[in-house]
């Protein structure tokens, strides 16, 4: 079973910074992570992996700075990680990201493909589903549980808002998943020497043989007109009294600002 798992390295929350000229987050000097709902793509990875056997390999797309994330993931389980790394992938929205993952894909054998639903810092839940697309095989997302996996058929369940359903898929197949799924384990000290010494395979846009005109910005049919950090407002005020009074004087604190 030949597993790919795409992480994102996304900013440490506490430290997002804006390019003011292409309103596109800056990555270069900023602390990141690993994507939190990644993790339990790794973890989903390794656990089938653990079961049948096969290979877990993590891809990822960014600066160089990126490779980081990479051997954290292999100090997890998975066993290679590939950097998408090329000047030409700077700015690309969820379009231009997904075709980009998906020519890397391609040259890789692959019977699934891991993804978390979405990124933190973007938080539109498209790439998976668009990389899927790209590919041209079914994706199923929002995955709580994994119920069965053979060497052809995957047996999942989806989680909804009012309970889940369960879905039925040939391989290969894209899924997303949602933290209900697992628990990210914590790497070993063996997982930490062997991250430490392993090679990064590096692609660039030549290496997957990618049009320069649909990467980047230049691919992006997404264009941000505007991003700014929201507005922190300290004005706080307690209301207190029986229940009675408190909804008294909220309506008519409602109506002194005009919400009402």
């Amino acid at each position: 079973m030949n597993i790919i798992v795409c992480i994102k390295q996304v900013p440490d929350t506490a430290e997002i910074r804006i390019n003011p000229e292409t309103n596109t987050l800056m990555r270069e000097g900023v602390p990141s992570i690993i994507n939190p709902f990644d993790l339990h793509a790794i973890e989903a990875a390794v656990q089938i992996r653990e079961a049948g056997g096969g290979k877990v390999t993590v891809l990822t797309m960014g600066p160089p700075q990126a490779e980081t994330s990479l051997r954290e993931a292999i100090s997890m389980g998975a066993d290679e990680a590939i950097l998408l790394s090329d000047r030409a992938f700077a700015g690309s929205d969820t379009w231009a990201t997904s075709y980009t993952l998906a020519l890397a894909i391609k040259k890789l054998e692959f019977d699934i493909v891991f993804c978390g639903k979405q990124a933190i810092d973007g938080d539109t839940a498209q790439v998976g589903p668009e990389t899927a697309e790209f590919l041209g095989i079914p994706h199923i997302s929002y995955i709580r549980k994994i119920d069965e996996v053979r060497d052809d058929y995957i047996k999942v369940e989806r989680l909804m808002d009012d309970g889940y359903d369960v879905v039925e898929s040939s391989l290969p197949v894209l899924l997303t998943v949602v933290r209900e799924l697992n628990e990210p384990r914590m790497p070993s000290l063996r997982g930490k020497m062997a991250a430490k010494k392993a090679g990064i395979r590096k692609m660039c846009m030549t290496d997957i043989g990618a049009d320069e005109n649909s990467l980047g910005l230049r691919g992006s049919p997404t264009q941000v007109r505007n991003i700014f950090a929201p507005e922190v407002r300290a004005e706080r005020k307690m209301i207190e009294g029986t229940a009675e009074e408190q909804v008294d004087n909220l309506i008519k604190e409602l109506k002194d600002i005009k919400c009402l």
